[in-house]
């Protein structure tokens, strides 16, 4: 049967948590590092499941635990993340509330009679206060409790809790393991192994950009870069237009285009200050202040001084 929670390139890291639990030597807290979309939520939820009793970290939909889980209803499993505001907007931190609640969650006793499992989803998204809080469990954690931090490495993690903490790192994918990943959710229209290519070892990045019309912006805006700054009227209209058709669009017609300058960047400082200045230009657009068409319109303007050699 097809796993709840499918995970590839990750076996590795997997295998080390088997072997800690295996052989009587479990940590207390895990923390799970790695670049963003590459699969550490999948892998904490597959954790989580068999600590509670799953079959195995590829137990099925029809396994108890895994329904419970998945249904929010397994009274000894806390996911923590990030949640809407009043307004419906999503909160910039995980609130130290929340982390509280986490903590006198891990107070009580499982109420199935086996382990207790948080998973802080992510580390990045705690403040200093919820930090601080979080800390005192580390220090001291109540018996049969698993603690699972999901960690991007977007800011620096406090020395205190990453001591405490044993650390599963986590890479890349293949692209052929996030093709193998993406192939079942893509339609018949598209390339694969192009989508693949596009999400850059990052399966998560690749769920989001997987369609025929983000293909044809990512290729456009891969155009753009290798002609700029002497691109063709042609090029130029073809990338805003393709840029523009929606949200996932633009989103991969961006990813190419910072990722094919941050590697020229250890090269040339105005390819850094084209990145900086295209970050900043689609992180408008995200805040919903300036129109798709514009922010791709103005993202080609910046490609057109773009001089690598600077």
């Amino acid at each position: 049967m097809t796993a709840a929670w499918p995970l590839y390139g990750h076996q590795a890291a997997e295998a080390t948590f088997l072997k800690a639990r295996d052989n009587g030597r479990l940590h207390h807290a895990w923390m799970l590092k790695g670049p963003q979309s590459i699969g550490k939520s999948i892998l904490a939820r597959r954790i989580g499941a068999l600590m509670l009793g799953a079959a195995s970290l590829d137990a099925s939909v029809e396994d108890p635990v895994v329904q419970k889980i998945m249904s929010d209803g397994h009274p000894d499993f806390r996911w923590l993340a990030r949640r809407p505001d009043d307004k419906g907007k999503l909160k910039q931190n995980i609130p130290v509330d929340d982390v509280r609640d986490l903590i006198a969650f891990f107070s009580l006793r499982p109420a199935l009679g086996g382990w207790r499992v948080g998973v802080i989803d992510s580390l990045d998204e705690l403040n200093t206060n919820g930090a601080n809080a979080l800390l005192k469990t580390l220090e001291e954690p109540p018996g049969n409790c698993l603690i699972i931090l999901v960690n991007h490495g977007a800011k620096p993690v406090l020395p205190t809790i990453r001591s405490r903490c044993r650390v599963l790192r986590l890479s890349p994918l293949s692209d052929a393991d996030v093709a193998t990943a993406l192939r079942p959710l893509a339609d018949g229209d598209v390339d694969v192994n192009a989508a693949a290519r596009l999400a850059r070892g990052r399966p998560g990045r690749g769920v989001r950009l997987v369609s025929p019309a983000s293909l044809a912006a990512a290729n456009a805006a891969r155009t753009l870069l290798r002609a700029a700054p002497s691109i063709g009227d042609g090029a130029l209209s073809a990338f805003i237009k393709l840029a523009s058709v929606d949200a996932v669009s633009f989103e991969a017609a961006v990813t190419e285009l910072l990722d094919g300058l941050s590697e020229a960047a250890p090269q040339s400082a105005h390819a850094a200050t084209v990145w900086l200045d295209i970050s900043a230009i689609a992180a408008e657009a995200a805040a919903l202040t300036l129109e798709r068409g514009q922010a791709a319109s103005r993202i080609a303007g910046r490609l057109l001084t773009l001089d690598t050699a600077a």
